[in-house]
């Protein structure tokens, strides 16, 4: 089946005599057993619950892998990933990421006796440079947050491998209906199901995806043992958020290239960030990995100040930190969802420039959208005399 069609017809409800068509949530935390010395298939809902298991089942399908994992935000899925490289271990990261990916790899796993060196993801020479015998992961995002720069995955998973390293791709940005990484030699796909895979804004939830059988199993022990796992009515949100997500993904690249397009030809802007224009450095690649270029873009104007007069201008775009649901939104970046980037790693590597706007595309009517940041580009650069 093709993607559209493999989010609505999966199997809901395993052995479920009565058919519903929408899975049960199994709000329980505990089953009662058939005996005191044999379990049956689920004890504790920690370590296993029928809701999540369709909806991990379901991801695996999409990501074609051989299991997935629903965690309870896309950091924890990320931690766990990150577990992987162990006490001793190093990770070569991306140097455009999440903010709070910043945070866990700088702040707690040095603790944990794991340091962290970044690279720049869209060169796959300078990642494998990077990868020395103790580097045992390599994260990267593609396209990254917010800069949308794009990472080869191909290569950088042939560069990790050739060193005894494991690949893991965040992959929130365009979900695997849109590209999936496990097909391109990455060893995990993780992602923040925060995002477009729940796309209503009202879940917070994250997954990991692994084709190894023998990986897999070190990834299940770590949501049991440290008890991560994604609760069951949460797990029911994700599930009635994948059935629209074609749908949604597909209206919201569309009125994202409008958007771009838009933005472009407009003289107070100065520059698009989008896979999808003709001009971005790093299209070749993401259209030889990806079957779209997604929903979040991001422009500069050359002024910190006009760039926050035009957030605060617009009134269909809600200023907020995430992306990826059906309400389109805006952020300053720098001051918001990577105000936790190191200010040298920020300036010194991937310089985050201060007049940054990043938009999240939704479902609005196209027109209205453009007409809003129109009038909001308008009266900012009004305010500003006219000037860039």
């Amino acid at each position: 089946m093709r993607p559209a069609t493999r989010l609505i017809h999966f199997d809901r409800c395993p052995g479920d005599p009565y058919k519903p068509m929408s899975t049960p949530i199994y709000q329980t935390a505990t089953f009662e057993q058939e005996s005191a010395t044999e379990f049956g298939a689920y004890d504790y809902s920690r370590s296993g619950n029928p809701t999540r298991a369709v909806l991990e089942r379901l991801l695996a399908d999409l990501d074609g892998a051989h299991r997935a994992f629903a965690f309870g935000s896309g950091m924890a899925a990320l931690a766990a990933v990150c577990r992987l490289a162990g006490a001793g271990g190093r990770i070569v990261a991306g140097d455009d990421l999440y903010g709070g990916s910043f945070r866990l790899l700088g702040k707690v796993l040095p603790a944990l006796g794991i340091q962290t060196v970044f690279a720049d993801a869209s060169d796959a020479s300078a990642v494998a440079a990077a990868i020395r015998p103790d580097t045992r992961l390599v994260l990267v995002e593609t396209p990254t947050n917010p800069l949308l720069h794009v990472a080869d995955v191909r290569a950088i998973a042939e560069a990790a491998h050739a060193k005894g390293a494991l690949l893991a791709v965040d992959n929130s940005l365009l979900t695997p209906y849109l590209q999936k990484p496990l097909d391109l030699g990455a060893d995990l796909a993780v992602l923040s199901a925060t995002k477009f895979i729940g796309g209503h804004g009202d879940v917070t939830a994250g997954a990991v995806a692994v084709r190894d059988p023998a990986l897999a199993e070190r990834i299940a022990f770590l949501q049991n043992a440290e008890g991560s796992a994604l609760g069951p009515f949460d797990s029911w949100l994700l599930l009635r958020g994948l059935k629209t997500l074609a749908l949604r993904m597909d209206r919201q690249e569309a009125t994202a290239r409008r958007v771009a397009e838009f933005l472009r030809a407009h003289p107070f802007v100065r520059r698009v960030r989008w896979p999808g224009l003709d001009d971005h450095p790093g299209r070749a690649v993401h259209m030889r990995q990806a079957r779209g270029a997604g929903a979040v873009l991001c422009f500069e104007t050359g002024s910190f100040d006009l760039s926050r007069r035009v957030v605060e201008g617009l009134e269909l775009f809600p200023i907020a930190v995430s992306f990826g649901g059906v309400s389109s939104q805006a952020s300053l970046p720098c001051r918001m969802s990577h105000a936790s980037v190191p200010p040298e790693l920020r300036s010194a590597k991937a310089p985050l420039p201060e007049d940054l706007v990043r938009l999240s595309i939704g479902i609005e009517d196209p027109d209205d959208l453009l007409e809003d940041l129109g009038r909001a580009l308008a009266r900012a650069g009004g305010e500003a005399g006219g000037s860039r």
